[in-house]
């Protein structure tokens, strides 16, 4: 059964969790290795993403910075911050020009891994809302410093 957790967040970044995290439910840090691998199954093959990458032909280490971002942010381990410092999200992706068609196809490809190797429904859906709010979160097309979902296009 999926249980919320409830984290509170200090400035050195660790977590206190009042529950279960996702993390612990899915399996910990073999599942987010999974999921990253399926998802780059498909960034790989797809001509819109695979161009934003600095070497498409070595991913090791994007894929690393990947895993260790999710396992962190669903309860595990800070092996994230540890190795790359805060997150910053927005900030580490400027370099790129993500719109709404580089959000879509991250999406496509994210969506197909949570799809496939998520059998809990309750923690595929909120996988799947977390997933769909980052990817808009990181869109930076619009010209603004800072643009949001509500913003026209």
């Amino acid at each position: 059964m999926f249980q919320l957790t409830c984290r509170i967040y200090f400035q050195n970044g660790k977590t206190l969790s009042s529950a279960s995290s996702i993390y612990e439910q899915v399996g910990g840090l073999p599942f987010f290795e999974r999921l990253v691998d399926r998802f780059y199954q498909g960034v790989v093959t797809d001509q819109v993403l695979i161009v934003l990458y600095e070497d498409p032909e070595n991913l090791v280490k994007s894929r690393q910075h990947l895993t260790w971002f999710l396992a962190q942010y669903w309860g595990g381990p800070m092996l994230f911050n540890e190795n790359r410092g805060h997150p910053q999200l927005r900030m580490r992706h400027m370099p790129f020009r993500i719109g709404n068609l580089e959000r879509d196809r991250w999406l496509v490809h994210m969506l197909a891994a949570v799809n496939e190797l998520v059998t809990d429904d309750d923690i595929r859906g909120a996988m799947t809302e977390y997933f769909v709010k980052a990817a808009e979160h990181l869109r930076n097309d619009t010209g603004l410093p800072i643009s949001s979902a509500e913003y026209p296009r």
